[in-house]
């Protein structure tokens, strides 16, 4: 199927509970096209930036296709808001990892039941701390949209 959307110029996008990463490695490295993983990698347990899943994750990046949309981290962090920093220290290592393939997403309406919508000025504002260099700021929030979405 990825190879079917390729064709197309879409991409595969990926939400999935992130400590699953090292059993779908093999496969997600197979495909041809673009993949997009979203929400820092969802992992629905605390990770840190040396756990497996996360290494699997950085190991995607490698690939120059695999880009991850930094986005609703109110849906899996532990440490929560306002900062959500137990996500903000995977997402900033993403950032500094792949500056190029990292995109910011709102993720409204924030469509999760049961969980406290943000608000969305702050999730914006957040990204000073997840992404404290601007022109990589810049990347996420505009230049890289823009090259993967072709806007």
């Amino acid at each position: 199927m990825a190879a079917r959307v390729g064709a197309f110029g879409w991409h595969v996008q990926l939400q999935l509970d992130g400590r699953l990463l090292p059993d779908r490695e093999a496969l997600l490295k197979r495909l041809t096209g673009t993949l997009v993983v979203d929400h820092v990698g969802k992992f629905m347990e605390p990770v840190t930036v040396d756990h497996p899943a996360f290494r699997v994750l950085l190991g995607l990046l490698d690939n120059g296709r695999t880009w991850v949309k930094l986005s609703a981290p109110y849906e899996w962090s532990r440490s929560g808001p306002p900062n959500y920093s137990d996500v903000g220290v995977l997402a900033s290592a993403l950032a500094r990892a792949a500056p190029d393939r990292m995109l910011w997403a709102t993720n409204w309406p924030h469509p999760t039941p049961g969980l406290q919508k943000p608000d969305d000025a702050w999730v914006l504002d957040m990204m000073q701390e997840w992404v404290p260099d601007e022109a990589t700021r810049t990347k996420a929030l505009v230049d890289n949209p823009a090259r993967l979405y072709g806007f």
